[in-house]
């Protein structure tokens, strides 16, 4: 080892970062090479889970990318060190009148916190409690109290172009069933058209019962249907349904997403049979009054798990703005309002005490968040400081929820296609953009040993780079 080289891995090992490579293996070019993606458009860093060793791979470990979705693993190892595995949200219910004889005289008020599961069957039990209190009719309305969360506005379309997928709805402090229609198509043969099913119902928006049958093959359904969805008030479809697709469930974003929730609570609460005299709206609950009843989530570990394995957008800016709402206590009523400015400032100063601290040996620059999601064009973060990350984490009371909330290769979540030719031994947060290839976690090696292996491209011809992707957790694998 030359002097300059010994000069180089003391100043690496003091600032306890990975070790220099001498470039990628051969294998990793000559697959980035048939896609034409270029070794500088590629981060990539294999280093020993528990650390303290220097790194078997790095290669531009220290330019900070667009990670995509793999930013995920930030936000949700932030927040299961900020608030808990066991943390859960609260929706509260709040009876602003009297009840007599089954009415309430006066309004019913729900008030979110950014559950980020308050699915349909979690929002129908809601109702049901409501009608446990005695209520079976309102004399006023139902208010809806959104105010926990300021409103974030986004183009669902404009990073993948596709405003119907559920998961690129906007954040909301009552966000309802990710304010997504999920259709059921059941084919019956005999009449020969497909009973189409709509969950949750939507108060105002006409639906249509059946689709003509087609004896064509199963391929692109959804293109068959020549479905119709930008009118909220209609849904409806102008094409027909393969009968060899048998049952399938598609859920879309509602063409207004501003009025899902009213509509959903609306047709919800007649569907419960309960009466309204006034109408579903939006509002704020009145200064000092007590909530009747509080509806408590799914825990942060099992919300991390959907957020993770399916990379849910939505879910994870839910748990981003949390982190700015509040960092380890509930919420009462008027609680302050959550900002995304607010949740960036808290992830920051924990980046800085718990993964970075101060200006000694770990002093790595925290990671550019924007929406804590990924699902942006301005987050940036290095490979270097997704490991470092990593790392920390696994030696934290709470590895074993990070881990299991991230894809398995060739098993489960968006790893489940992985084409890497040793399935199960990865854990990784993948991500995807145009333009971004990423995956970021825990690798185990044949020789026992377990790695963190983080992998970011930048390049207009990234997806294609999967393949060298793979070969690369493949590589890790092999490390006897």
């Amino acid at each position: 080892m030359s002097l300059l080289q010994r000069i180089l891995f003391c100043s690496l090992l003091w600032a306890n970062q990975p070790l220099w490579a001498l470039g990628l293996p051969p294998e990793i070019e000559a697959s980035l090479a048939a896609v034409k993606v270029p070794g500088d458009a590629i981060s990539v860093l294999v280093a020993e889970a528990q650390g303290g060793t220097p790194a078997r791979l790095s290669h531009r470990a220290n330019v900070a990318l667009n990670p995509a979705s793999v930013m995920k693993l930030v936000t949700t190892y932030a927040a299961l060190d900020l608030l808990g595995p066991a943390f859960t949200w609260s929706t509260q219910v709040f009876v602003d009148g009297n009840v007599h004889d089954g009415t309430l005289h006066g309004n019913l008020i729900i008030k979110g916190h950014g559950d980020p599961k308050l699915v349909v069957e979690r929002l129908w039990l809601l109702l049901r409690r409501v009608q446990g209190l005695g209520i079976r009719a309102i004399a006023g309305d139902i208010v809806l109290d959104r105010s926990a969360f300021e409103t974030v506005v986004q183009d669902p379309a404009e990073f993948d172009g596709e405003p119907l997928r559920p998961y690129n709805a906007a954040p909301d402090a009552l966000l309802v069933n990710y304010k997504s229609v999920v259709m059921t198509f059941v084919p019956d043969a005999a009449n020969r058209l497909a009973r189409v099913q709509f969950e949750p119902p939507l108060s105002g928006v006409q639906t249509q019962a059946t689709v003509v049958l087609s004896a064509g093959e199963c391929n692109d359904y959804r293109s068959s249907l020549k479905a119709d969805f930008s009118d909220p008030a209609r849904i409806r479809f102008a094409g027909r349904y393969p009968l060899k697709c048998g049952e399938r469930i598609w859920p879309v974003a509602y063409a207004d997403p501003a009025s899902y929730s009213v509509r959903a609570v609306a047709a919800m609460w007649r569907e419960a049979g309960g009466k309204l005299s006034g109408k579903v709206r939006e509002g704020k609950v009145p200064a000092d009054l007590k909530p009747a009843f509080e509806l408590i989530s799914p825990a942060l570990a099992e919300v991390i798990r959907d957020i993770n394995k399916y990379s849910n957008n939505v879910m994870a800016q839910q748990v981003f703005l949390t982190l700015g709402l509040r960092a380890g206590s509930r919420p009462d009523a008027g609680a302050a309002v959550a900002t995304m400015a607010g949740a960036r400032e808290v992830v920051n100063v924990w980046w800085t005490d718990r993964i970075a601290p101060g200006a000694g040996a770990n002093n790595i620059d925290a990671p550019a968040l924007d929406n804590g999601s990924g699902l942006s064009r301005d987050g940036r973060i290095s490979a270097q400081a997704l490991a470092l990350l990593l790392q920390t984490a696994y030696r934290s009371p709470v590895m074993s929820e990070l881990m299991a909330s991230l894809p398995v290769s060739g098993v489960d979540g968006t790893l489940r296609r992985s084409q890497s030719e040793t399935p199960g031994r990865a854990h990784l947060k993948t991500g995807s953009l145009r333009g971004v290839s990423a995956v970021a976690g825990y690798v185990d090696g044949a020789s026992g040993r377990r790695y963190v292996l983080v992998a970011i491209v930048n390049h207009a011809n990234a997806q294609a780079a999967r393949p060298a992707i793979d070969a690369l957790i493949d590589w890790t694998v092999r490390d006897e």
